[in-house]
């Protein structure tokens, strides 16, 4: 199974498309000589986050094979009929007052409610929180059920090993080196809804993600991936929680002529701008 299959299952986020990127004037080179245009296929980026989709695909499809749900993401609704615009519109109605574990929880029993479950549990699962074990395991149990958490842990922790770990540039622990800043966000575009029952849900939340290490000495600068992300919820406990989860990649736009940022402006950013709580 290859990133660009159509049907893909995966509890993580990364891409290979290629974003055209145009560099500050007089270098060429970004995060110190990492350079990014017209560069061969075997960009060391490229490859690290190849293997990042590849390691996650299979350690979910491993935890979810048996269960007698589909995985499949085509976008198509159980009627076959596509949402209106007035459907997909922001209402700005607040999501939740409650919060588990740093994570949004205590959804509404509705369809917005689960959008808003689904766009926060994607935010959540492509942080880098993932990439360290002990917060890994918080976030799995909060935002699946207890039967899909049972199979995803210990395929997961195979899956972020040391040596996939060492391959991002961080330890054993999920940390970046001193000096660079390790980056991993899923910022979501939109969502909608196809399907929708009192127990169950089926959302996809399209996305821009952010991957990759923001440092002077840094050969793999952060870079853009775009991806929807299709969940299946239940109705558990009074909230909405994850049953299984998959990924295809785009619809991605077409690149701008944005100047690469340094890796003092990235790492800044990162520590200035949050993430939101998102709402319909």
């Amino acid at each position: 199974m290859s990133p660009g299959d159509e049907h893909e299952t995966s509890g993580g986020y990364g891409g290979t498309g290629q974003t055209r990127t145009r560099y500050p004037q007089g270098t060429g080179d970004v995060y110190g000589g990492a350079r990014r245009g017209g560069r061969p296929s075997s960009s060391k980026s490229l490859v690290t986050v190849v293997g990042v989709v590849v390691l996650l695909i299979a350690a979910i499809a491993f935890a979810n094979r048996g269960d007698g749900t589909s995985s499949s993401n085509d976008g198509s609704t159980s009627s076959g009929s596509k949402p209106d615009a007035a459907s997909t519109t922001a209402t700005g109605t607040k999501p939740v007052e409650t919060k588990t574990g740093g994570v949004p929880s205590g959804f509404a029993h509705t369809e917005q409610g689960a959008q808003s479950a689904a766009a926060n549990y994607s935010v959540s699962l492509g942080s880098t929180g993932m990439f360290q074990k002990e917060i890994r395991h918080s976030l799995v149990n909060s935002l699946y059920t207890p039967g899909a958490a049972s199979k995803l842990t210990g395929p997961m922790d195979q899956a972020y090993s040391a040596d996939f770990l060492s391959k991002l540039g961080l330890d054993a622990n999920g940390k970046a080196p001193t000096g660079s800043t390790f980056v991993s966000r899923v910022i979501p575009v939109g969502t909608t809804v196809q399907q929708y029952s009192d127990s169950a849900a089926k959302v996809s939340v399209w996305y821009v993600g952010l991957i990759g290490m923001s440092g002077q000495t840094s050969t793999d600068p952060v870079t853009t991936s775009w991806k929807t992300w299709t969940f299946g919820l239940q109705w558990s406990n009074g909230d909405w929680k994850i049953a299984t989860d998959s990924q295809k990649d785009g619809p991605a736009p077409v690149p701008g002529d944005d100047t690469a940022a340094t890796s003092d402006e990235i790492s800044k950013a990162i520590d200035e701008y949050g993430g939101f709580t998102y709402a319909r």
